[in-house]
This record gives structure tokens, C-alpha cells and sequence, in this order.
């Protein structure tokens, strides 16, 4: 679920970016800085959430941390705050969009169709090669312990770096 909640936050960024509020974004200071702070105190929070999450025992069977619902959400939160995903979308998309083509919104709508697709799919691949990898992991019980402190401690330094970076 998360992979398609990415996909969605993409999907919003294809439509700002065929409104032209992409442009917006990055052409007004505030807008900018309000999406990055929003954003950045977002993955801080998820990171503070992940060091305070006590380590399950490896020989019980995990059970989702989240609903899928939940996690969709989170996801779509995540990547719609996410000011590097916007300039992005306006930095890749004008390239191949052509008003002598036709319609820009179409065009816009059509490579931002194509880009959520593929990256849909890179997202499933990347799913479908964790829980393989998981069974593996969990061998390690001194990994599972530490496990939501080195999540939660690199999503503060990312929140912390969005809060930081300049334009």
C-alpha cells in the first residue's frame, strides 16, 4: 500500500504540475518554505515514533505495524510534502511537453501518467523483494532490537535535512 500511496503523492504532483502550482511553488519563497517545514517536521515525527516503537520479540510473528489504509496515507502525506518531489515534476516534465504537440495539460497529464506507472511497478519489485529479504534479516536479533531506532534516527536526520536545505 505504501508503494501505491507514493505512486498517488506523485499522481498530485503530475496534476500541480499540469495546473502550473509546481510553478507556484517554486517561484514564491513562502509557498516553498511552508511544503519543506510541513514536511520536514512530518518524517521528524515519523522518526520520533520509530525511536519510541519497542523491538518485538524475533520468535513472535510480526504483525503489521500499520494498516494498509494507514500506511497508503502516510505514504501519500510523505511524498505530496515533499518539496524535492515537486521540483522534480518541474524540472522533468517541461522538457518533453511541447505547446506546438497540442494540448499541454494533456501532454503533462500523459508523461506524469507514464512516470506513476513505472515507478508503480519499480515499487512492486522493490515490495515483492522484501519479505525474502525480511526472513533474513530477522535471523539477526540484534538487528530487529535496534531496528526502530536506526529508522526513527534517519528519518529525524532527513526531516532535519529538508528543514535545513536551502532552495
Amino acid at each position: 500500500m505504501t508503494g501505491m500511496g507514493i505512486a498517488m503523492g506523485d499522481l498530485v504532483h503530475t496534476l500541480c504540475a499540469a495546473v502550473g502550482l509546481s510553478a507556484v511553488l517554486m517561484t514564491s519563497a513562502l509557498a516553498f518554505d511552508v511544503v519543506k517545514y510541513v514536511g520536514a517536521a512530518y518524517l521528524i515525527y515519523l522518526g520520533v515514533k520509530a525511536l519510541r516503537e519497542r523491538p518485538s520479540d524475533p520468535r513472535l510473528p510480526v504483525a503489521p505495524s500499520v494498516s494498509p489504509s494507514r500506511a497508503f496515507v502516510q505514504a501519500v502525506a510523505t511524498e505530496v510534502l515533499n518539496p524535492k518531489t515537486a521540483l522534480f515534476f518541474l524540472a522533468f516534465m517541461p522538457q518533453f511537453v511541447h505547446a506546438s504537440e497540442g494540448n499541454v495539460f494533456v501532454q503533462f497529464l500523459v508523461l506524469g501518467l507514464v512516470f506513476v506507472a513505472m515507478s508503480a511497478l519499480y515499487t512492486a519489485a522493490i515490495a515483492l523483494s522484501v519479505r525474502p529479504l525480511g526472513k533474513f534479516v530477522r535471523r539477526f536479533t540484534w538487528l530487529l532490537r535496534w531496528q526502530g531506532k536506526i529508522i526513527g534516527t534517519i528519518f529525524i536526520g532527513l526531516g532535519l535535512r529538508v528543514a535545513l536545505q536551502q532552495r
